[in-house]
């Protein structure tokens, strides 16, 4: 019982009765419109005077309907008002302007739809209830029964005054469920009629896996550049403090060191920030390649005291830019990896190395406990990983060597591959 009264006088009913009447009241424009011609073409010169007049009116009023229904607001006027009034969700809406021939054609008929299924439920609210009230009242009120006021003649009868009431509830309850069925016949096929096409899901679902491409491409840059900076600093100071007194050069060095590291990250990261800000296209902040910058970064590494031995190939300066910046990347969260897991002082080997078509990257660094990434959400080993599958590659990381105490972390990249 509970539950039928609340699908007949629950709040969601209620809202969507009021966007049934709001649909009434849109329609009673173009129903004076639609008087206009009725009368005219029928002789009558009191249209509202007859009922079947009044039909033929609001049914030539509906096609008028249609045709302002192209005004471009219409449509996410309409969905506003489903919305918030018969509770659809708002990505099951398009609140955009109609611009397609379709998308014109199922705006046009849901404003026919709305204005004629409200135009109807208005009519039965206005005159319903003032009916029932008679009704209900009728057998406490002699003068009811003695005026009649246009009641049918059954009620003359003697037991016709008793069964007033109950026929006056019944029709209270029969607008009510006509006004539920009615609103949720119209929330059920307002996302078919103002709600996005399959191509234009297809469309948004792109452009958010787009965005969020870029955003986890950004990530990844701000994990390796800011990763790699703050272990490197970590390093360089802590051997200057060890050797503060004895080695002020090497502490100078080292000062010089995390200096310049600090610069170079803080533009990097001003760069990032800036495009998350403007929200740029498929593009991504600038980063180092091995080109521009492979022997710097091995210079800051060695500044704070890790032996760094590097063998690079020749050819590497003509990479392909997108293979140099993502290999550089990688060489620095290999160093990153060896700093934080190795400590100060190991012997770090790096190889680079092209060959068949390949660009192949090789770090190797004795280890004195477990390999694993950082616990907060730390990417390490598995950025390494995404950027060498983005484009096309492989790498691999693991222990090796005497009671696996060499960490290898081997990566390969296609000079030609998927961007």
């Amino acid at each position: 019982m509970k539950g039928a009264a609340r699908l007949l006088f629950g709040r969601r009913a209620r809202l969507r009765w009021v966007h049934l009447i709001l649909g009434g009241a849109l329609a009673m424009p173009y129903v004076l419109l639609g008087e206009a011609f009725i009368g005219p073409a029928t002789g009558s010169q009191n249209v509202f005077g007859s009922f079947p007049l009044q039909l033929a009116s609001f049914g030539a009023g509906l096609p008028i309907a249609a045709v302002t229904s192209l005004f471009p607001l219409t449509r996410p006027l309409e969905a506003a008002a489903v919305r918030w009034l018969c509770g659809v969700d708002a990505d099951r809406l398009a609140l955009a302007p109609a611009r397609t021939r379709g998308e014109k054609a199922r705006t046009a008929a849901w404003f026919t739809l709305h204005l004629g299924v409200g135009g109807i439920i208005a009519g039965m609210s206005l005159a319903l209830p003032p009916f029932a009230a008679v009704l209900i009242a009728l057998p406490a009120v002699a003068a009811l029964r003695a005026t009649r006021l246009g009641l049918p003649e059954v009620l003359d009868h003697t037991w016709a005054p008793a069964l007033a009431p109950v026929v006056g509830v019944a029709s209270l309850v029969a607008l009510a469920a006509c006004a539920a069925g009615a609103g949720a016949l119209l929330a059920h096929w307002a996302p078919r009629l103002l709600g996005p096409t399959p191509e234009d899901r297809l469309a948004a679902a792109e452009a958010r896996a787009a965005d969020l491409a870029v955003r986890n491409r950004l990530a990844r840059e701000l994990h390796d550049s800011v990763g790699h900076a703050l272990s490197a600093v970590t390093l360089q100071a802590g051997a200057a403090r060890r050797v503060l007194d004895s080695d002020p050069e090497f502490v100078r060095e080292a000062l010089a060191a995390i200096e310049d590291t600090t610069r170079r990250t803080v533009g990097e990261l001003d760069a990032v920030l800036g495009v998350l800000r403007e929200g740029d296209g498929p593009g991504t902040a600038p980063a180092p390649t091995l080109a521009a910058d492979l022997s710097g970064l091995l210079a800051r590494t060695r500044a704070g005291g890790q032996r760094v031995t590097a063998t690079v190939a020749a050819g590497t300066g003509a990479l392909p830019p997108l293979v140099s910046r993502e290999a550089y990347r990688i060489v620095q969260e290999g160093l990153s990896n060896a700093l934080r897991h190795a400590g100060a002082g190991v012997a770090v080997d790096v190889r680079i190395e092209v060959a068949d078509g390949e660009l192949a990257i090789t770090v190797e660094n004795p280890v004195t406990g477990p390999v694993s990434s950082r616990p907060g959400g730390g990417h390490d080993l598995r950025g390494i990983a995404d950027r060498a599958r983005l484009l096309g590659g492989t790498a691999a990381a693991g222990t090796s060597g005497a009671a696996g105490k060499i960490f290898r972390l081997h990566v390969r990249l296609p000079l030609k591959g998927p961007a």
